[in-house]
């Protein structure tokens, strides 16, 4: 592997497991975090206890607040920005003299609220045409950086730079298989989401695996719906990005997402449960993100209007699940 200069842009659990790996490869790695007071802690400590606890931090990957310092330079800068603070960020580097030549990697699952565009739109946004690409899948961080075999995405319209940072991620432990369908990977990266927050729901009010089965089996059916209309390959939502991630975050005692659902389910408000999370559950915005995507393309997602409704409107979540379960009879 040649000696590349790499810059990870967001200090949480992922980036933070990611700049490890990349590292422990042999690469020359800088982790970047927006709080200087925290970053010099991760620096005395070699510990990210806040994101990723129990994993040391080896010596040689260089922590910085510095954004220019961290950016300039690089051959590959990865984006371990939540979504709501993508675009905020991406204007800081470009005040910064950001190498326009490096590859940058999204490895963010959200969309935008507002402009309701993924990642890699928000991305070219502000930075122009740069070479971009994603990284999605069932990706829990705490398992990648115990060394547990996982699959991921690199997803790219060009098939160069899918192949290349194929290359630069696979290790005998993270299997990296590339698409060409960048709207596919991102969406079904984003949206299930929302079906972890509806699973945790249904755990919450103590229901069962037939429960979970029902909504992990519609809610892939209503994302692959919004994903037909808004252009992705249908296919892709069967694959890692799509029925994998699906799965993990719905079933994993570490999904930030299911976690939320399930305090919901146990008659918490989102206001209480926010206030206790260090980390951002993505699945929140993306909710509100989603349900205007399925009005804009006119596309039916009861799930995700349900679970809006329970989020944004204070609906109980006893009604939401009844008012699924007596929807207008319909084929599968």
């Amino acid at each position: 592997m040649e000696r590349l200069d790499i810059a990870v842009i967001g200090d949480g659990g992922w980036g933070t497991t990611l700049a490890i790996l990349l590292y422990r490869k042999g690469l020359k790695v800088t982790l970047w975090g927006a709080f200087a007071g925290y970053v010099s802690y991760m620096r005395r400590k070699r510990i990210n206890s806040k994101f990723l606890p129990g994993v040391k931090i080896p010596g040689g990957i260089e922590i910085t607040p510095g954004l220019e310092s961290a950016t300039g330079g690089k051959h590959l800068i990865i984006l371990a920005i939540p979504s709501q603070h993508m675009r905020k960020v991406l204007k800081k580097v470009k005040r910064c003299d950001y190498p326009r030549e490096a590859i940058y990697l999204s490895v963010t699952k959200g969309i935008e609220m507002g402009t309701l565009k993924r990642m890699s739109e928000v991305i070219r946004d502000e930075l122009g045409s740069i070479r971009l690409a994603v990284l999605s899948g069932p990706t829990i961080a705490h398992e990648v950086a115990r060394g547990i075999p996982t699959t991921a995405v690199v997803a790219s319209y060009d098939e160069r730079i899918r192949k290349y940072l194929q290359g630069i991620f696979m290790t005998d432990r993270l299997r990296i298989y590339t698409n060409a369908d960048v709207i596919g990977v991102e969406l079904g990266g984003s949206l299930k989401n929302i079906i972890a927050i509806a699973c945790g729901v249904s755990d919450g009010l103590g229901f069962g695996t037939n429960t979970k089965a029902a909504i992990l089996s519609r809610g892939l059916a209503e994302i692959s719906r919004l994903g037909r209309a808004m252009g992705a390959n249908v296919g892709t939502f069967s694959g890692i990005t799509g029925l994998g991630d699906l799965v993990t975050t719905c079933t994993s005692p570490y999904s930030r997402n299911r976690f939320v659902g399930e305090q919901i389910g146990k008659g918490k408000s989102l206001r209480q449960i926010e206030s206790h999370m260090q980390m951002v559950a993505e699945g929140v915005p993306t909710t509100k993100s989603a349900y205007s995507l399925s009005l804009k393309y006119k596309v039916e997602m009861p799930i995700t209007s349900e679970i809006y409704s329970v989020l944004y409107k204070n609906k109980s979540p006893l009604k939401a699940v009844n008012d699924l379960m007596t929807r207008k009879r319909k084929e599968e």
